[in-house]
C-alpha cells in the first residue's frame, strides 16, 4: 500500500477531487434511475399510460416474485446463463486461436479474409433453420448460435490487435535475430492485451444476443423463452420482467470483465 506522505499536497488534493467526482457520478446515476422508476410507476398508477402495455416497476417486482415462488425463476436464469457462458468461452478461445493462426500465416490470412468479411456481414438469424437441422432443438443449437455470433467478432478484433503491433519494435526484434515464436510471445501477445480486453467486452453483448436469439428460434426454457411466451399470451409484465433480468445478468457479466481489466492493468503497472 502506498504511503500518502510520498505524494505532494497538490497531488493528494487532485486524488480527493477525483474520488469526490466519482462518488458524485454514482450518486447521480442512482438518483436518475430512481427518478425514472418513480415516474414510470406514477404514470402507470394514474393511467397516463396503459399499464397493460408498459407494465410498471411494482408489477415487474410482483411477476419476478411469482416466478421465484413458483420455483422457475432460477431454472430459467440458469438455463440462459449456462448457454451464454459456454458460447462466450468457446467463441473467445476459438476466435483468439484462429486470429493467432491468421497472424502467423500471411497466406492463410489472405485466403480467409473475404470469407470472414462475408460471414461477419451475414445475418446469423438466417441460419436458424439450418442450425435446428444440424444441432437439434436442444441447448446445443442455442450454444451454436451464440458461438456463431461471437466467433467472427473475436477473430476480427484480435487479428486487428495483432496486426497493430508497433512496426519499429517488430523490426528491432527481427534485427536481434528473434524467431517468429519469440516475437509472438514477447511482443505481439503482450501488446495486444488491451485489444483482448476490448474484445471480451464486445463479446459479452454478442454472447447474450446469441443466446437470446437462439432461444427465440428454439427453446423450452430460459429468459428468451419467457420473452417469447409472454409476448404470445400477452403477458407483458412477464416480458418486461424477463428483459430486466436479462439487463441485470448482462451488466454483472460486463462488470466482471471490467474488473478483470483493472486487475490486468494493475499487474502490468
Amino acid at each position: 500500500m502506498k504511503n500518502k506522505s510520498n505524494f505532494s499536497t497538490e497531488h493528494l488534493q487532485y486524488l480527493k477531487k477525483q474520488r469526490n467526482r466519482s462518488i458524485l457520478v454514482n450518486v447521480v446515476r442512482i438518483a436518475f434511475l430512481a427518478f425514472l422508476l418513480a415516474v414510470w410507476e406514477l404514470a402507470a398508477a394514474l393511467e397516463w399510460v396503459n399499464p397493460f402495455i408498459t407494465s410498471s416497476p411494482s408489477r415487474i417486482v410482483k411477476t419476478i416474485g411469482d416466478l421465484y415462488t413458483g420455483g422457475t425463476l432460477f431454472y430459467h436464469i440458469n438455463t440462459t446463463l449456462t448457454e451464454t457462458l459456454v458460447g462466450f468461452f468457446i467463441a473467445v478461445v476459438v476466435g483468439y486461436s484462429v486470429a493467432l493462426l491468421l497472424w502467423w500465416s500471411e497466406l492463410f490470412r489472405k485466403i480467409s479474409e473475404p470469407y470472414l468479411v462475408v460471414l461477419n456481414a451475414l445475418p446469423k438469424i438466417a441460419l436458424g433453420p439450418l442450425i435446428i437441422i444440424w444441432c437439434g432443438t436442444g441447448s446445443e443449437a442455442i450454444v451454436f448460435m451464440t458461438v456463431l455470433i461471437g466467433l467472427i467478432v473475436a477473430i476480427l478484433n484480435m487479428l486487428g490487435g495483432f496486426m497493430a503491433t508497433d512496426e519499429s519494435k517488430l523490426l528491432l526484434l527481427r534485427s536481434m535475430g528473434a524467431s517468429k515464436w519469440q516475437t509472438l510471445t514477447k511482443l505481439v501477445i503482450p501488446s495486444s492485451l488491451p485489444t483482448f480486453i476490448s474484445m471480451l467486452k464486445i463479446n459479452v453483448g454478442m454472447a447474450w444476443i446469441g443466446s437470446i436469439m437462439g432461444e427465440y428460434i428454439v427453446s423450452k426454457a430460459g429468459i428468451g423463452y419467457l420473452i417469447v411466451y409472454g409476448g404470445q399470451v400477452f403477458k407483458l409484465d412477464l416480458v418486461m420482467s424477463s428483459v430486466l433480468i436479462l439487463c441485470v445478468l448482462a451488466a454483472v457479466m460486463y462488470a466482471l470483465v471490467a474488473l478483470l481489466e483493472k486487475l490486468v492493468v494493475k499487474n502490468v503497472d
